[in-house]
């Protein structure tokens, strides 16, 4: 950990605990900042607060008082708390200073960081380079949106290490001089636009992953996406693309049916393990961040060969009554669901359905060609019963996860997929993504342990 006197003895107010709040709060004791944590949950529903008090560090539960603005110097702000805050936006009036957790990661970070964002495949992607860089010159270690707090990681990494972040928009955007030494953009769709406000400020806030970046960074990026092709000219890293579709000697590409980078053959396609052309996306933007960042091809290529993927993340669950059920919770938006659906040849009982946004479901219509059954659940289950109803496919309503499960493999046959990918966030009945997944696995599991009727 770097010292960081800009915090000593400051006032630093903690807003949102959560993993990330708890992170920065300990962080911060620790720098010698004079920290209080607020929280809008009653104090009982906070099982961190005696921790936090027991170290000296003040807390306050239970809703979002004003006057702790009055000593402020620094707002540590949690990434699910929008800055239509009322106390938010006070502090911008009073120019308070709002980062989110990976700005105080980065300052005190000894470790170089590999950051990757885009709208779709982070976690993958993450994971990925993560297992690449392993048996590399300096250990890696990851963390970010992926589960482990940034700040906690950034406390114990030294230059011996490299820091592999996963970020989200929400995190990006509540940073000021966060700098990676390797970025990577994967792809730019709609998404979390109740959140930002329009298209313009989600893009904008993604950006902001090469905003500080310098001609010795490398800003690694989809030539195919054309909306993130056109934004990283601005950026005054070195750009290195990946590309499915072109031949592009300077970055990751696709050539004689194997993948390369910079003209370097890592891995043939036909070895790659995981499925799903996306996946084939984030293996080019892996290797390039990978290479990148000091990892060895032959590690690259053992990764590339034994890789079946991320729990929630197109997970294969197993052969369950002759039927192949894949796990995708975390496909919380149409194109995440359109790739899993593009991953497949065999006729699919899709399950779908949770937060209602406001969006329609046309533009998942080319891609449900397959699909002989649509298991719906939630709160957009009435559009998605429309839409299966307009192509002609059946349509199966369920009142949640658990029970879309048990009639995806009623409406089902063997050698059918059963894929949960829902094309919504969970909030509507789960607190997560990873909350809906695991009740859809232990569905799975009781249903595989029971007498199927065919």
């Amino acid at each position: 950990m770097k010292p960081f006197p800009h915090v000593n003895k400051k006032q630093v107010l903690v807003l949102g605990l959560a993993k990330s709040g708890m992170a920065a709060a300990v962080a911060l004791h620790k720098l010698g900042a004079i920290v209080t944590v607020n929280d809008g949950k009653p104090r009982a529903q906070s099982k961190e607060v005696d921790a936090l008090e027991e170290k000296g560090i003040e807390v306050v539960c239970g809703g979002h008082p004003l006057h702790l603005l009055d000593t402020t110097s620094l707002i540590i702000k949690n990434p699910g708390i929008p800055y239509s805050n009322l106390l938010i936006t006070e502090a911008m009036n009073r120019n308070i200073p709002i980062w989110t957790e990976v700005e105080l990661a980065y300052r005190i970070a000894e470790a170089e960081i590999v950051a990757i964002t885009g709208s779709n495949g982070k976690t993958t992607t993450t994971t990925l380079v993560h297992a690449m860089l392993e048996h590399s010159e300096r250990t890696p270690l990851i963390a970010g949106n992926i589960g482990t707090v940034a700040t906690s990681v950034a406390l114990e990494a030294t230059k011996e290490n490299v820091m592999v972040l996963e970020l989200s928009s929400f995190q990006l955007m509540g940073t000021e001089q966060f700098k990676p030494k390797v970025a990577v953009w994967l792809n730019l769709f709609d998404a979390h636009l109740d959140y930002h406000g329009s298209k313009e400020l989600y893009i904008e806030a993604k950006a902001k992953v090469y905003e500080n970046m310098t001609k010795e960074d490398y800003l690694v990026y989809s030539a195919d996406d054309p909306i993130v092709a056109k934004h990283v000219q601005q950026s005054k890293a070195t750009l290195v693309p990946f590309s499915t579709k072109l031949e592009l000697p300077t970055g990751a590409y696709i050539k004689d049916n194997a993948i390369y980078f910079r003209e370097e053959r890592i891995c043939p396609l036909d070895e790659i393990v995981l499925p799903g052309a996306h996946n084939i996306e984030n293996m080019l933007a892996s290797v390039a961040a990978a290479k990148l960042a000091g990892g060895t091809n032959a590690q690259i290529k053992t990764v590339l060969t034994t890789f079946t993927g991320v729990k929630h993340r197109l997970q294969f669950v197993g052969d369950v009554h002759g039927r192949k059920v894949y796990n995708d919770s975390k496909a919380t938006n149409i194109l995440a669901t359109k790739a899993a659906l593009a991953s497949f040849n065999q006729e699919i009982v899709l399950l779908a359905g949770g937060l209602d946004r406001g969006n329609e479901f046309d533009e998942l219509s080319p891609s449900l060609t397959h699909v002989k059954t649509l298991v719906v659940f939630g709160e957009t289950k009435t559009k998605l019963t429309a839409l299966g109803n307009k192509l002609g496919i059946n349509v199966v309503q369920a009142i949640d996860v658990q029970d879309a499960a048990t009639k995806a493999f009623e409406h089902s046959n063997v050698k059918d997929v059963v894929l949960l990918s829902p094309a919504c966030a969970s909030w509507d009945q789960y607190s997560t993504f990873e909350e809906r997944g695991d009740a859809f696995l232990a569905t799975v599991s009781q249903l595989s342990n029971s007498q199927l009727m065919e």
